[in-house]
């Protein structure tokens, strides 16, 4: 039931994987052959092509080479950090004056590779790179923010409070206040970090995630600029042309507000849990600067508009590399990892 071209593939990759003699070439066929995207789950796969009857003996017999490819990788890493023990010396007791055996490089967390690609893709576009505190005051976090104490959009952000009277804050949107303070009008920003909200856990929910942050203020900064730069840095970002839409969204900062929306891309617009069933993933809250957060800027909002978007990279990632689950992210699990490629 297996192809005759997938069977020579795998004999061939056997063969690689007996002869490897370097950890780093193991760690590339690893991911070839049991990895997330390797041979493996092209030949899963496969099983929607086969009739009912058929698909049990397949799965078994697609499960089965899995755990020989295990069997033979593992092995294969024993070799080698055997073969390491005696070159150094090693391998009759410990020497600590040996230096360490050269193992993988590993490789940039996904979150940090795909940040590195969007500073590159705004810098590019005239942009500077901000930043701020990730425990912040109410002011910034809220109260610049034109979102005052018992505004109900604080309900929609669930803070964690700090015994000194101070959060971690929530979004990233506390860098267009203190960029609007340090840089004044015109001003072109994004501002990448990490943020915290104490939410339940689920598939396309965490309670630590990361943003990145974007502002363009000047004269006769429009929706059109909005949606034109969220429309080219999606393009670059995903190396396609991908299905959004614009719908209406409140947040208290910008007005009009606006959710930008993108079609799944684990499911194609199918439905699966990680969109919720409806198809589309909320991915880039967005909007005109609201007159109230440029007042409170200094800035006089009869001279000056401008957007801002703040855009979850978590989602993001999951869109970029098919991940259905963003708990995979937090887990810190190397298997999982060592599949990107490190960033250069």
């Amino acid at each position: 039931m297996i192809k005759a071209a997938l069977t020579e593939q795998l004999e061939k990759l056997k063969a690689e994987i007996t002869n490897c003699n370097k950890e780093n070439d193991l760690q590339m066929l690893h991911s070839k052959t049991i990895g997330r995207n390797g041979i493996f789950r092209e030949l899963m796969d496969g099983i929607k092509e086969l009739q009912a009857e058929d698909r049990k003996s397949y799965g078994q017999k697609v499960n089965s080479l899995k755990t020989e490819f295990q069997q033979l990788i593992e092995k294969q890493q024993k070799a080698l950090f055997e073969k390491g023990l005696q070159k150094t010396g090693a391998a009759d007791g410990l020497d600590l004056l040996v230096p360490a055996l050269t193992g993988s490089g590993g490789s940039t967390h996904p979150i940090t590779a795909i940040e590195k690609e969007i500073v590159e893709i705004f810098t590019g576009l005239g942009f500077s790179v901000a930043s701020g505190p990730e425990m912040e005051t109410d002011f910034y976090n809220f109260q610049a923010l034109n979102i005052p104490e018992e505004h109900p959009a604080r309900d929609m952000q669930d803070t964690y409070w700090l015994d000194n009277k101070m959060l971690l804050r929530t979004h990233t949107s506390p860098c267009q206040i203190r960029a609007l303070a340090q840089y004044g009008v015109p001003v072109r920003v994004i501002a990448p970090g990490r943020c915290f909200r104490n939410e339940e856990v689920d598939a396309s929910h965490e309670n630590t995630f990361h943003q990145v942050e974007g502002l363009m203020v000047d004269k006769n900064i429009s929706i059109a600029n909005l949606v034109y730069v969220l429309k080219l840095m999606l393009g670059k970002i995903f190396n396609k042309d991908v299905t959004v839409r614009l719908r209406p969204g409140f947040f208290p900062f910008v007005e009009p507000g606006f959710e930008l929306d993108i079609k799944c891309l684990i499911c194609n617009g199918a439905r699966c849990r990680t969109c919720s069933h409806t198809g589309w993933i909320e991915l880039v809250p967005c909007g005109m600067v609201h007159r109230n957060v440029l007042s409170m800027s200094g800035v006089d909002p009869d001279q000056y508009t401008g957007f801002a978007f703040g855009l979850g990279l978590s989602r993001l990632v999951m869109m970029r590399y098919n991940i259905a689950d963003v708990r995979m992210l937090n887990r810190g699990d190397l298997r999982e990892l060592s599949q990107f490629y490190s960033y250069t």
